[in-house]
C-alpha cells in the first residue's frame, strides 16, 4: 500500500531554508509544519502553512534591508 502526503514543496537558498526551519522549531509541537527536510534546500511542508511563511519571510526582509541616510 502506498503512503502518500499532500504537502508544498519548497526550494530555496540554504540561509532561507535555516530561517523556515528555525521558524518550525520556535513552534508548539502541534503546530509544526515541516514534513521532511529533503537537504539543505529543500523542504516538503504542510500546504496551509505557505502564506504564514510568505509573510514571516517578507517581515524579516523588511526589518533587514538596509536604507541609504539621506
Amino acid at each position: 500500500m502506498v503512503n502518500a502526503t499532500k504537502g508544498l514543496f519548497i526550494s530555496c537558498d540554504i540561509p532561507m531554508a535555516q530561517f523556515i526551519i528555525n521558524m518550525n522549531a520556535s513552534m508548539p509541537a502541534s503546530q509544526k509544519f515541516i514534513i521532511h527536510v529533503l537537504d539543505s534546500t529543500h523542504l516538503f511542508v504542510q500546504p496551509h502553512v505557505a502564506e504564514m511563511i510568505r509573510s514571516a519571510i517578507s517581515e524579516f526582509r523588511e526589518q533587514n534591508s538596509y536604507e541609504k541616510p539621506a
